[in-house]
């Protein structure tokens, strides 16, 4: 598992395909807080850091595709 330290704020979450999957509000115990910007319903999302698989210039990297990481979304 990576260090969820090294995660800033604002970070670009990349799918394992490179598509953007989001943008990190904040990191929240075991899951990524996601922006309500790139939501389609103006709510926050969550990603469990189980699918972090790198971080890589400050972004984030899943281990799954962008559109198989959204299934796993959690909505606030």
């Amino acid at each position: 598992m990576v260090d969820s330290s090294q995660i800033k704020e604002h970070a670009d979450v990349i799918g394992a395909d490179g598509v953007h999957v989001g943008t990190v509000d904040h990191v929240q115990g075991d899951r990524l807080k996601l922006t309500k910007k790139d939501s389609g319903d103006q709510r926050h999302h969550f990603i469990s850091m189980g699918l972090v698989a790198d971080i890589e210039d400050g972004t984030v990297r899943l281990s799954a595709n962008a559109d198989v990481a959204v299934t796993f979304e959690e909505a606030e």
